[in-house]
Parts: C-alpha cells; sequence; structure tokens
C-alpha cells in the first residue's frame, strides 16, 4: 500500500515512516469525545498544564524547552483556549467593563480600537504579548532566549492569565460585585511572578519581569492610540 500521508510504501495496518493509519475511522461520537478528553485529560492535558504552570511555572516552561514538549499542552492551543474560555465567562456574565478605559474621548478610531480591546480583551491580551517579548528580549538580552522562545514563555503565562481573569468574571458573575480590578492585580502579579521564576529565582529578575509586562502593556497601549490618530489623518 501507499501511505496517503508521506506517499511511502509499505504493508500493514500502520505506516513504519510516519505512522498514518492505513484505515481511518469514521468521524463519529466516539471520535468527538475522545478529541474532548485528549485536550481535558488530566495527565498531558490542559488540567495537568494549568496545575503544573500554578506550581511551577518557571521549571516547567523550561523543561518545555529542552528536554520534554509533549508533556504540556503546545503553548499556542493553551493560549487560544484560555482566551475562549475567559470571552465565553465574560460574554455570559456581560463583564464589559475591560481594563482599558476609553472614555473621555471624542468619537474616533482611538475610540474604535479601545472599544474592541475592552470588548475582546482575551485576544487583544494575545497582541499585547508581542509587545511585552520586546521589552522582556531588551531586559534579558544576557539570557540566550530568542524571540520566540519568549513568545512560547508568555503564551504559557499570558493563559494562564487569562485563566485568572475567567476566574474572577465567573466570581463577579456570581455575586455582583466589583472583582474585576482584582483580577487586574492577580494577573499581573501572577505574570510577574511567573516570568521571574523562568529567569532565575532573583530579586532582580522579579523587578525587571514587573517592568517589561508594566511597559510592553503601556507601549500596547501606545501603539493602539497611535494606530487610531494615523486612521483619523488618513481618513481626513
Amino acid at each position: 500500500m501507499t501511505c496517503k500521508n508521506c506517499q511511502s510504501e509499505y504493508a500493514g495496518n500502520f505506516c513504519p515512516n510516519c505512522g498514518q493509519p492505513a484505515q481511518l475511522k469514521r468521524i463519529d461520537g466516539h471520535y468527538i469525545i475522545h478529541e474532548i478528553e485528549h485536550v481535558l485529560h488530566f495527565e498531558k492535558g490542559i488540567l495537568f498544564t494549568v496545575r503544573e504552570l500554578l506550581v511551577n511555572p518557571g521549571k516547567n516552561i523550561r523543561d518545555f524547552f529542552v528536554e520534554n514538549r509533549s508533556r504540556l499542552v503546545k503553548p499556542i492551543i493553551f493560549i487560544i483556549i484560555t482566551s475562549l474560555i475567559y470571552s465565553i465567562t465574560s460574554h455570559f456574565f456581560h463583564i464589559e467593563e475591560g481594563y482599558v478605559v476609553a472614555k473621555g474621548i471624542q468619537k474616533s478610531s482611538v475610540t474604535a480600537i479601545f472599544a474592541w480591546v475592552q470588548q475582546h480583551y482575551g485576544y487583544a491580551n494575545i497582541i499585547m504579548g508581542v509587545f511585552i517579548v520586546l521589552w522582556l528580549q531588551l531586559f534579558f538580552r544576557k539570557s540566550g532566549y530568542n524571540f520566540f522562545e519568549i513568545l512560547i514563555l508568555l503564551c504559557f503565562v499570558m493563559g494562564m492569565g487569562m485563566l485568572i481573569f475567567a476566574l474572577f468574571a465567573f466570581l463577579q458573575g456570581l455575586t455582583h460585585a466589583n472583582l474585576m480590578t482584582f483580577a487586574g492585580i492577580a494577573g499581573f502579579a501572577y505574570c510577574t511572578w511567573a516570568i521571574g521564576e523562568f529567569f532565575g529565582r532573583k530579586p532582580m529578575n522579579y523587578f525587571k519581569a514587573f517592568w517589561a509586562y508594566a511597559l510592553g502593556y503601556l507601549t500596547f497601549c501606545a501603539a493602539a492610540f497611535a494606530l487610531g490618530n494615523l486612521i483619523d489623518l488618513a481618513i481626513k
């Protein structure tokens, strides 16, 4: 037989070159359940990943880089899932205040951009991560990690931040108390701690992680403001 995936010739139930089965099972209810279990499974699944990132984020992310990349959920999938969890939770409980205040600005592209950020904070957080990476590269330039490795670090760390926001949004929805300010503080504190843990448990590393995260947030806001003004100038 010829493998439909890598075009290698073989005999048997599986291709010895790529592992593709000779006959794919039909997609049915069992397939869907298996896929959900694969993502949510406690061992090497999202629950296991959350526990490991909550207990010892620095070591687990470093191990992901140099030892075992199948132990944790893939970082891109992780931040997409966690951002989706936050977005669904905030939409369900109508948590619309956000963390970027755009009040007091006249109707313009700037207002529209910040309104989008408020309503899609989970996705905006991913974009903000790119700005934080740039500052982390500057502050930790002697660490030896490249842009993409630090970006993967941020996917794990900010994914956990999304779960913290989702938890507070859920509690706010149940209690009707304004808890999202505390969510921002808790999320910021976790990200600072986790990044500092990753680069080594030294006071200076936590200090640099704090400022890299804060400056990344401010740079993101400044870039959104500048983009809105450029759009307004182009329209005029």
